[in-house]
């Protein structure tokens, strides 16, 4: 594995350094209560804070957002329209409406309800028997309607989360982790922009009952906008957060509060942290060279690697010194090599964290060498390759 920069990129931020051990304890960027937490800007992937990110955990009400995702994706797709309605069946009635004593939008039993409505239940109040509801008219049984879950959920690159019902009540082999709800809330952004309106409604009105937004951080004066909150008994509260503010959007998760309190807090403080210590900079144009690959056996010792769109980062405003950008690929790279091969990536880390990893290719084609250069660099190779 070999790692390489291109001198313009240090003379540009002044701020890229090999990493460094000292054995010393140093101070964290950003220190929160939660056992797992993730954070990321929405317009450039820019991982802004991470914290044991992949350990698994219970979605609880977050598996919500996953039960969104898929009927969002039908209505999309065109299998059904918001006008559409489906059926409340008893069971959906007893297992999340009033009669559970859980999050629910009263939904009265044999009566039929929009899926518009049904959306709205479930993005402002978590509601259960919406999830439900929705479940069993789309796919005939909660149950099926799980799979499916799961199903989309690989499809769109989350491959730890495992849903085994709508709602994120307690169920055996019900897993995510925070990285994958973070991603999620950011696929639903992108993806659905048309429904995503509906996780910022500060309340819903059903069956003649008012109830508030259950997200905490909605009322908040920090620019939230979504997306759901929740709790699972022995792993305490869980959220997952948006906020949109002076053009710039972030999605944070977070789990393991110990309180409704301090899981509102925490959230708050991790988003306006990052909203307030990062600054946009754009280090490297579309097709500008960012560093060089060494290359085997051609008519060239080296390769330029550019990106295919430009590179932006947010960057700390304070703790430069703790940024490190590194190329990294396997190498060195055999000849011929085409322009436009994949080579390599640009990965850039904020303290410990690998915050950004852009693909790098090949700028230009480098033909097969001589015999000869072929010889001397088979030459070189064993007398220092063992030293990488």
């Amino acid at each position: 594995m070999n790692f390489r920069l291109s001198a313009p990129i240090s003379l540009m931020i002044g701020l890229l350094a090999a990493l460094a051990f000292t054995g010393q304890a140093e101070a964290q960027l950003f220190e929160t209560k939660a056992t797992q937490a993730y954070m990321i800007d929405a317009e450039t992937g820019t991982v802004l804070f991470s914290k044991d990110p992949d350990k698994p955990m219970a979605p609880a009400s977050l598996a919500k957002l996953m039960t969104m995702e898929v009927v969002f994706n039908a209505i999309k797709s065109g299998r059904y329209k918001l006008d559409d309605t489906f059926a409340v069946s008893e069971n959906a009635w007893r297992t999340g409406g009033a009669a559970s004593r859980a999050s629910t939008m009263f939904a009265a039993v044999k009566s039929q309800i929009r899926i518009e409505d049904l959306i709205q239940g479930v993005t402002v109040q978590l509601a259960n028997d919406g999830c439900i509801v929705l479940a069993e008219g789309m796919a005939g049984s909660e149950a099926n309607f799980a799979l499916q879950m799961t199903e989309r959920a690989r499809e769109i690159g989350l491959q730890k989360s495992t849903f085994v019902n709508s709602t994120g009540l307690p169920a055996p082999g019900q897993t995510t982790t925070v990285r994958e709800l973070a991603t999620l809330g950011l696929h639903i952004w992108r993806t659905y922009p048309e429904f995503y309106r509906y996780y910022s409604l500060p309340e819903f009105n059903w069956n003649k009952i008012l109830q508030r937004n259950r997200n905490p951080l909605i009322t908040m004066d920090i620019g939230a906008d979504g997306m759901a909150a929740g709790f699972t008994e022995g792993e305490g509260f869980a959220i997952v957060g948006s906020v949109n503010r002076e053009g710039r959007r972030l999605f944070a998760a977070m789990a393991g509060l110990a309180s409704d309190r301090e899981r509102s807090e925490e959230a708050r403080k991790l988003l306006d942290w990052g909203m307030r210590s990062f600054e946009k900079s754009e280090i490297f144009a579309a097709n500008e060279t960012v560093g060089e690959a060494q290359v085997f056996g051609g008519t060239r010792s080296h390769v330029a690697l550019v990106a295919q769109k430009p590179i932006s980062l947010f960057l700390p405003i304070t703790n430069r010194e703790r940024l490190v950008a590194r190329i990294v690929y396997d190498g060195p790279v055999a000849a011929p090599i085409a322009q436009g091969t994949p080579i390599g990536s640009l990965k850039v880390w904020i303290g410990d964290t690998l915050s950004q990893e852009t693909p790098l290719y090949a700028a230009e084609a480098v033909e097969v060498g001589s015999l000869q250069s072929r010889a001397l660099d088979a030459v070189k190779e064993l007398a220092v390759g063992w030293l990488r």
